[in-house]
């Protein structure tokens, strides 16, 4: 149904009441076209730190948000790994999420596997989806496969297991809590793709996010996910930007726009670079290809900066373009908290919460995606035109589908601006960091 133009101010935007449940037909759980489950379409992903979530830490008191994460619109839960951490070379106190220990087991700092099961039942019977972060490029130096299968693991002259290395980037990363794994070996292939379904046929989530995914053979995510939905349809989001992932997974990262919002935010770039982004994408991806925008994550937060560092006053203009931009928004559990730290990695770092200061301001851009075709997901939206402002501080753009149309403009800068759009004589005005959104 077409409806007249209506301006929403997201400043003010309040919802009155709770969104109700998904109630999902077998039919709609089926695989849609371009390989998407259909109730991925008009999705949006929140990302779980189980450890700081909560003082307690556990599965149990995460449980107790997910009323108010679905009152808030969301949709996909990614769980941080879950799994036990290796005491080998451990870093910190608590260690690292992404030092796997055994693949099929829960660390006990965060509850049981059947309190685990039961909060993936709850969040789907709350009409969400649950996917779990996995590790396939590398484990502990204490999982049990580096005796059972020595021959899974890459080693150095003298044979022996070494710390994950990476020479490639402007500074080389010595990972000393994990060691990697040799995707030459035929064994290992079974062995992962087993440990995969076993999640998925013993505790039915949804999907999982991949660690380092360009890592690991394409070859195998593909095989795997055929095997996966052999259990169940499945949802894949890669921690890799290669355009071909996407005939295993649903997403990649978009940390080509995460870039953009944070020099725009310092002050170094503006509308010219949203422009050039999208009138000539740097990387050919397919239609149907679902890119995740952002602000923050795990990494983001604890290892390059807290909003409040990266964005400062200019944080709601750059999640709006998150959340209206083609894509997928995330939003990083913490930040309708309006995250000021970096929480720790290693150690007990509770968030702050708040009384959760911008759930509201979260609540009206998921619920505009939601209500506005425009702005789904992959093939299932339109794609962004963008609009002609007559200002470099203020980008503007357009988006269509089946009849329905959503214009955004934004101040992307600290100091009140004027605009016009095309065939409007009337100029505009936003204060600084500003927005606008108009859709019909």
């Amino acid at each position: 149904m077409r409806h007249a133009a209506r301006f929403l101010s997201l400043l003010g935007f309040a919802l009155c009441t709770a969104l109700a449940p998904l109630h999902v037909s077998a039919q709609q759980a089926q695989p849609a076209a371009g390989g998407h489950v259909d109730w991925s379409r008009s999705a949006n992903i929140y990302e779980v730190n189980i450890r700081q979530y909560t003082r307690e830490g556990t599965f149990k008191a995460f449980a107790a948000h997910l009323p108010r994460l679905r009152k808030m619109g969301v949709d996909i839960l990614w769980l941080m790994p879950v799994q036990p951490i290796g005491a080998m070379n451990r870093k910190g106190t608590l260690g690292s999420y992404y030092a796997v220990r055994d693949y099929t087991a829960v660390n006990p700092e965060f509850g049981t596997l059947d309190d685990f099961k039961r909060l993936v039942q709850q969040a789907q019977g709350l009409g969400m989806r649950v996917i779990l972060d996995w590790v396939a490029n590398h484990t502990a130096f204490d999982h049990p496969w580096t005796v059972e299968h020595k021959d899974w693991y890459l080693k150095n002259d003298k044979g022996e297991i070494y710390p994950v290395t990476y020479t490639e980037g402007a500074e080389p990363e010595y990972w000393t809590d994990v060691t990697g794994l040799d995707w030459k070996q035929p064994g290992l292939w079974k062995g992962m793709g087993e440990a995969m379904a076993f999640w998925v046929r013993e505790t039915g989530i949804d999907g999982f996010r991949a660690d380092v995914a360009a890592k690991v053979p394409t070859a195998f995510w593909e095989q795997t996910r055929v095997e996966l939905e052999k259990i169940k349809p499945v949802f894949m989001l890669a921690e890799a930007w290669q355009p071909e992932l996407h005939g295993a997974f649903d997403m990649t990262y978009g940390w080509d726009t995460l870039g953009i919002f944070k020099d725009i935010a310092k002050g170094k770039s503006d509308a010219r670079a949203l422009r050039a982004f999208l009138e000539k994408p740097p990387l050919p991806y397919p239609a149907h290809a679902y890119r995740m925008r952002f602000t923050s994550n795990h990494d983001e937060n604890s290892w390059h900066g807290s909003d409040a560092e990266h964005y400062g006053p200019a944080f709601k203009a750059m999640a709006v373009l998150a959340a209206t931009l083609p894509g997928m928004p995330l939003i990083y559990g913490g930040q309708e908290a309006g995250f000021d730290k970096r929480l720790k990695f290693f150690e007990k770092d509770p968030i702050d919460w708040k009384d959760y200061p911008y759930a509201t301001f979260y609540a009206g851009l998921l619920k505009l995606k939601h209500d506005n075709r425009a702005l789904w997901n992959g093939q299932h939206g339109g794609p962004a035109k963008v609009l002609e402002t007559g200002n470099d501080k203020v980008f503007a753009f357009r988006r269509e589908k089946d009849g329905n149309a959503v214009s955004v403009a934004v101040n992307l800068s600290g100091a009140p601006q004027q605009y016009t759009l095309p065939g409007g004589a009337a100029k505009r005005r936003l204060a600084a960091w500003d927005y606008r959104i108009d859709a019909q």
